[in-house]
């Protein structure tokens, strides 16, 4: 349900389940919540073992990833990272997910444009293998 925004006039939000609050919607905003249903609804992923817009330092900077899933002991085990439809997803947006993971150290990156989206695991030697399927929060717990 679309709605405005109280503290910006005409705005048009979206609700964010896992902050607990209308948003400003935009078209990278439409596709975190569209994630965020698919890891709530799909995968099993319980409410409260997704972050939103988590935020973390690397390199004494303060960087916020999209979406964090965590498992059932709160270590994160998935980092997302969400663009709008219009925007490729070129090299440089896969290696700033992977400059991320340099901090949250998860095994599973994924990337999307809503269109189009990298799923990865990250193996025993630190490379990133393609998947082709959505682990279950069962399987992420189970890593």
């Amino acid at each position: 349900m679309i709605q405005k925004a109280a503290h910006m006039p005409g705005s048009p939000t979206i609700f964010d389940p896992v902050r607990r609050k209308e948003v400003r919607r935009t078209p990278e905003e439409e596709v975190r919540q569209a994630v965020i249903s698919m890891l709530l609804n799909g995968c099993g992923v319980p409410l409260t073992h997704i972050a939103s817009e988590y935020s973390f330092k690397f390199n004494d900077l303060q960087y916020r990833a999209d979406v964090v899933v965590f498992d059932r002991a709160l270590r994160p085990v998935m980092l997302v990272e969400c663009k709008a439809p219009q925007v490729t997803l070129p090299e440089e947006v896969v290696m700033q997910t992977i400059r991320y993971n340099y901090v949250l150290n998860v095994p599973f990156i994924f990337i999307t444009n809503g269109n189009l989206f990298y799923l990865c695991r990250r193996d025993s030697d630190g490379r990133y293998q393609p998947e082709r399927k959505m682990p279950s929060f069962e399987e992420l717990c189970n890593l």
